[in-house]
């Protein structure tokens, strides 16, 4: 049953992904500022449902939302082809301006979800 909560979760947040990724690059993001509005809010998920992770939680909730759902609707992959490729080209400081921004954000907003929650 655990599996299947995770493919559940996953397969729900590859297409919120998706959608939100190609609604915002419509609007004119940069790959890189839709990575970051994906990444952020799911950073703050994650947390809220770590933070709300206790035995008088539903047992389905981390495999559907914590690991599924986030893992899914997250991109750590895409946020690494990010930061290299500016590397790459030798925007040096996007690169790592991109890198320190997502980095301090997403944990950053973890640990507000975290902390709301406990």
């Amino acid at each position: 049953m655990t599996r299947l909560l995770v493919v559940i979760g996953g397969a729900l947040g590859v297409l919120g992904r998706h959608e939100v990724t190609t609604r915002v690059r419509r609007w004119g993001a940069t790959a890189s500022g839709a990575t970051l509005l994906i990444n952020a809010p799911g950073s703050l998920l994650l947390g809220l449902v770590a933070g709300w992770s206790t035995p008088a939680v539903p047992d389905w909730l981390l495999p559907l939302l914590g690991v599924g759902f986030c893992g899914g609707f997250t991109t750590f992959s895409s946020h690494a082809v990010q930061v290299a490729a500016a590397l790459q080209e030798r925007r040096l400081l996007q690169g790592v301006a991109d890198l320190a921004i997502s980095l301090v954000l997403g944990v950053a907003l973890a640990s507000l979800g975290w902390w709301l929650t406990t």
